[in-house]
């Protein structure tokens, strides 16, 4: 993170005729495989875990988890071992994200889905089969105050000033972060990837709560999950080809592509006044685009 990240204005006709500049601030380029809001999350844990002399890193995920991946990458990197407790059955054939993690170490342990969501069961099951490691557990997304305090961090090299800031959310954390680093004049929007009535919306609320922060400036859309976390169709896809093909920015199908494609439209619907500089945070996350067919 001591390399400067590049801001790219998005180079639109129609952005412009609207009076607004739009900026994509490339946290995917911040890192080689630890990249976009996740190196920014697991900042303080890594930083933890060798403080408390840990050997291993233990976190959760999906099967399309970027922060499995980012966890495996940084285990490699910085001398843990690593463990993912994946979602859902194992796979006939690993995903590139799974198979990626494996390559960088990660022993890979999947757990039926209703276990998954059972979090009392699940910490149990993790308790006992992993009573002999001597490991520091670090929750499914990084969601925790060391993984929020990390993404107060991002908007603070931001060079220019702004208005709104977007981002992908999967969890909460990184707009949770996000919101408690803005300047008094400025918003963040979360467009949340995954259906679930409200569930972004809730964490954010519980982590402000954590911080004592009773900020107003944010808000969360959940228009633009195209059907769930992880479901592609094709007027996202198309809209992610013209995109990168326009701008030289490639998006992933799971957060930043949703992101972008909510962002536009908002603008269409007249979301934003003249004159407004908007700010979109790339997460990052590409690597679960290999293997994906058009």
């Amino acid at each position: 993170m001591e390399n400067a990240i590049p801001l790219f204005k998005v180079n639109s006709d129609f952005i412009t005729s609207k009076g607004l500049e739009l900026f994509v601030y490339r946290l995917d380029l911040n890192h080689p495989t630890i990249s976009g809001n996740k190196l920014y999350k697991l900042k303080y844990n890594l930083e933890e875990a060798k403080k408390l002399k840990n050997e291993t890193l233990l976190t959760f995920g999906g099967a399309f988890s970027n922060h499995i991946a980012a966890s495996a990458s940084a285990g490699k990197e910085y001398g843990f071992g690593t463990i993912g407790i994946i979602r859902g059955e194992e796979p006939t054939e690993l995903n590139s994200t799974l198979k990626f993690a494996k390559e960088c170490g990660m022993e890979l342990h999947f757990v039926s889905r209703s276990l998954y969501q059972d979090k009392e069961e699940l910490n149990k099951y993790v308790l006992e089969k992993f009573s002999n490691k001597n490991y520091y557990s670090i929750p499914e997304g990084g969601s925790n105050e060391l993984g929020i305090k990390g993404c107060e961090e991002i908007t603070k090299d931001i060079p220019i000033d702004f208005d709104f800031v977007c981002c992908a959310c999967g969890t909460g954390s990184t707009i949770a972060g996000i919101t408690l680093s803005l300047k008094e004049h400025q918003k963040a929007i979360g467009f949340q990837i995954l259906k679930g009535e409200k569930y972004i919306q809730t964490e954010v609320e519980k982590w402000l709560t954590v911080f004592k922060s009773n900020a107003k400036n944010w808000e969360i859309n959940e228009e633009f999950h195209f059907g769930g976390y992880a479901k592609l169709k094709p007027e996202l896809l198309n809209f992610m080809l013209e995109f990168e093909k326009e701008n030289a920015i490639p998006l992933d199908y799971i957060y930043t592509g949703k992101m972008m494609f909510g962002i536009m439209e908002l603008i269409k619907r007249g979301k934003f006044k003249k004159g407004t500089k908007i700010i979109a945070i790339h997460t990052g996350g590409l690597q679960g685009n290999k293997g994906f067919t058009n």
